[in-house]
């Protein structure tokens, strides 16, 4: 570390948690609009909230030390720009409130007598103590009892932080939580985000909040007490005030004490915002920014990409379309850089062309969005993460609006077939016969002027040069994975002319079941007397198939003459299922006295797999 900012540090003075939070009144804390969003999760809150209930229960004289905080005063000395302690700053707020929710619980409750008297009025002062810090209330304002509507009053005076981040998605989850009375009236009011589930569906914001109150819940009112006395006044932090942003910045890169370090994206989009506001465009460039971090928090939840995703996807066309990827002589060059040394030192002009560069990758989210959808899509993603990058350039060839199935399937193929390759043979992606031939491609995958023909061409031509058809069945008939069943099933229903849409919830069923009680019965049908064989046959690719989660939950191990009748005692068979190869078992079987799924039929399902794929990959 320098010497400069150790000597910094040294010269500041540690400071109580509930002096450095408890503001002027004309003073504001500021997230500023390059910092990423609040992304704390349950854990790092579970370690807080363990340190702090170690360092009480150890009975210590001494202050518990929770890092240096970081601010920038350089716009003004009432503006605290938080650089480095965001993350924290925010959430001891989160468990300040948490905390005054349930003092309010326990005064209202506790009983005004001789032996409670202490700890009514340690209570008491907890209360004035908090609500001074997060409302800047001033003691005679503050009731010794909650009182709904004053404390209102006083919850919904000025917030002592301000959070102008183009990342956040959620500004307003603080204030809601904050200004309300309590915990029921903050979870009405907070939102629920679409597509998740239980607590999964709140904000980083109340998941910290209730998980906080939860845990406070559980002490009893004198723990309660001591608790928020041991926070407010025994727990401290270095504040360092810099009026310098450049130099608040690199006291940050030397001293992250968050416990979560900056993500090249948290990077790349502080130096975007810097730029746009060079040139007076920096509200542009937050809207642009939000229509992107919008896109992109759907694709998240859906599995798709997240922002880093992108940023790699987007370098990677970038590259190719300046021939980046090609040196001189004409060999192909597959070192890639960072992201972050990419965007902020290789090709600086990406960074300060900052609106044509967000809108690119707004423009690339939403294909993604739209291709999600296409079932071929769905298989792919099945496969190795890379296949994205190159499927990405090709994009670009297109408007949202212009992009069809039709349109995307054939390079969606294309990558399946040399992808598949790779999940038989022991050669990794490194290798020339993928990641050189992929990079060599990818000028053509860019190029509006090169017919989808030509690239299906050169693959055809990769893969018949290098690879043996006999040699790539012997290796799926050994096969004992899962992404090719996703393959197979789609193969499958294009052979077949059936509809294959893969489902929200789905899972990978054996047909001959692996374990369960009547696992010996199973392979006594099955003509197995063998273990081993048992083992070495039940993974193979035909005696797996696609599921809803729901009806494969329902089986379990049951017998295949139970999975392809309509009931037996309320449980549903592969008659409800509308995956192709379980409606085909179905209609083959159904009527059969008896069925039985054997041995031999799990080697000729392998074979026809087999072939399938083969047929597919060398077509």
């Amino acid at each position: 570390m320098e010497t400069w900012l150790w000597q910094r540090i040294l010269n500041q003075n540690l400071i109580k948690i509930g002096d450095y939070l408890k503001l002027e009144e004309d003073a504001v804390f500021i997230i500023p609009e390059y910092q990423r969003a609040y992304s704390w999760e349950i854990d790092n809150c579970d370690k807080l909230w363990q340190d702090i209930n170690d360092f009480v229960e150890s009975g210590s004289k001494d202050r518990y030390f929770f890092g240096t905080i970081i601010i920038n005063c350089q716009d003004n000395d009432t503006k605290y720009g938080l650089i480095d302690g965001q993350q924290r700053t925010t959430t001891f707020l989160l468990l300040l409130k948490a905390l005054l929710v349930r003092i309010n619980i326990a005064i209202k409750r506790t009983v005004s007598d001789e032996e409670s008297a202490s700890l009514c009025r340690g209570l008491k002062e907890r209360r004035r103590r908090i609500m001074g810090i997060l409302y800047k209330a001033e003691t005679e304002d503050i009731s010794d009892k909650p009182d709904a509507a004053k404390d209102a009053e006083i919850c919904c005076r000025k917030l002592i932080l301000k959070n102008f981040s183009i990342n956040e998605q959620y500004k307003s989850e603080l204030a809601i939580i904050l200004q309300s009375t309590d915990y029921a009236s903050a979870e009405a009011g907070v939102i629920k985000i679409k597509y998740k589930q239980k607590d999964n569906r709140y904000t980083n914001f109340f998941r910290n909040f209730k998980f906080f109150y939860e845990k406070i819940k559980e002490l009893s009112d004198s723990q309660l007490n001591n608790i928020a006395k041991s926070f407010t006044d025994n727990c401290e932090v270095i504040e360092i005030k810099s009026w310098q942003v450049e130099q608040a910045i690199t006291m940050f890169n030397s001293l992250n004490s968050d416990g979560l370090p900056l993500y090249d994206s948290d990077i790349i989009s502080a130096k975007l915002y810097a730029e746009a506001e060079k040139t007076g465009q920096e509200r542009e460039f937050a809207d642009l920014w939000k229509q992107l971090n919008d896109c992109i928090n759907e694709l998240k939840s859906l599995g798709v990409a997240d922002i880093n995703s992108i940023l790699m996807q987007y370098m990677y066309y970038i590259r190719t379309v300046n021939g980046e990827t090609i040196s001189e002589t004409g060999a192909i060059n597959v070192t890639t850089p960072g992201l972050r040394r990419y965007f902020t030192e290789i090709n600086k002009t990406l960074i300060s062309n900052s609106l044509d560069m967000c809108s690119d990758m707004i423009k690339l989210a939403k294909i993604w969005r739209k291709v999600f959808e296409y079932t071929p899509m769905k298989v792919l993603l099945k496969f190795n993460e890379n296949t994205k990058l190159f499927l990405a350039s090709y994009f670009f060839r297109f408007d949202e609006k212009d992009i069809t199935e039709e349109i995307v399937v054939p390079v969606i193929e294309c990558l399946l077939r040399l992808f598949s390759i790779l999940e038989l043979v022991d050669v990794g992606y490194s290798s020339k016969y993928f990641k050189t031939f992929l990079f060599g491609e990818e000028s053509k995958f860019v190029n509006k002027d090169i017919a989808v023909a030509e690239i299906t061409r050169d693959f055809d031509n990769h893969i018949n040069s290098n690879w043996n058809k006999e040699a790539i069945r012997t290796l799926l008939n050994e096969y004992d994975g899962n992404v090719l069943v996703y393959l197979n099933e789609y193969l499958f229903a294009k052979e077949k002319s059936m509809a294959f849409t893969l489902g929200a919830k789905y899972d990978i069923e054996h047909i001959m079941p692996y374990s369960g009680s009547n696992l010996q019965e199973i392979r006594r049908d099955a003509g197995i007397s063998d273990e081993e064989e048992f083992y070495n046959i039940v993974n193979k690719l035909g005696n797996k198939i696609l599921l809803e989660e729901k009806i494969n939950r329902a089986i379990g191990n049951e017998w295949f003459r139970t999975k392809v009748s309509t009931r037996l005692e309320n449980k549903t068979g592969y008659i409800d299922s509308e995956y192709p190869i379980a409606c085909v078992l179905v209609s083959s079987y159904q009527n059969t006295n008896k069925p039985y799924w054997k041995n031999e039929d799990i080697i000729s399902a392998t074979n026809k797999a087999s072939d399938r794929i083969v047929r597919f990959i060398f077509r």
